[in-house]
């Protein structure tokens, strides 16, 4: 069994070396025989120690795993030098068709469609290729639509660790008309 210090070194590695949200069963796959509470523990020192030596990133809780950040007051900087094309663009429809079935989850095509006012099977189908949303059963009536909900990959994109952290739809103020 590894020492604590050689735990939090190597979950140091990890989370520097790869991309995207690592949960605590990627990490314990890595370091065989150490226990969650040993990694988690290891997170928090982690956060602590970038915390009290002013580094320019944290550790945060994304899409149920743990990720490098940068910190905010840094964006501005990172901005000027970053490809933005590299991440996938998202158009309006795509946009609009996401917020539905975020909040709506499960939502099927026909409730996407009323709601939005157009067929919708592109975006949703493009959606789908890009993994921002997937199948998660049929509906129990008839014709048995396709539901959708949404993956661990729409947490990553929108930087959000659960669904519980999108805004209240009650916080946005709807136009008249």
């Amino acid at each position: 069994m590894k020492d604590e210090k050689e735990i939090k070194t190597v979950v140091e590695a990890l989370l520097f070396a790869l991309e995207g949200p690592l949960t605590l069963d990627d990490f314990a796959r890595a370091i065989e025989g150490v226990e969650n509470r040993q990694i988690r523990r290891a997170v928090e020192e982690l956060k602590g120690e970038y915390a009290g030596s002013k580094h320019s990133f944290t550790i945060r809780r994304i899409a149920g795993g743990y990720q490098l950040v940068t910190l905010p007051q840094f964006a501005e900087y990172i901005k000027k030098l970053k490809d933005t094309t590299k991440k996938t663009s998202l158009s309006k429809a795509a946009l609009e068709t996401l917020a539905i079935i975020a909040y709506r989850q499960p939502a099927i095509k026909a409730q996407i469609e009323e709601i939005r006012g157009v067929a919708s099977d592109s975006v949703v189908r493009s959606l789908l290729e890009k993994k921002l949303i997937r199948i998660v059963g049929r509906k129990k009536v008839l014709g048995r639509p396709l539901m959708y909900g949404t993956t661990a990959r729409f947490l990553d994109y929108f930087g959000l660790a659960s669904i519980k952290e999108l805004p209240k739809l009650e916080d946005f103020e709807l136009p008249e008309g």
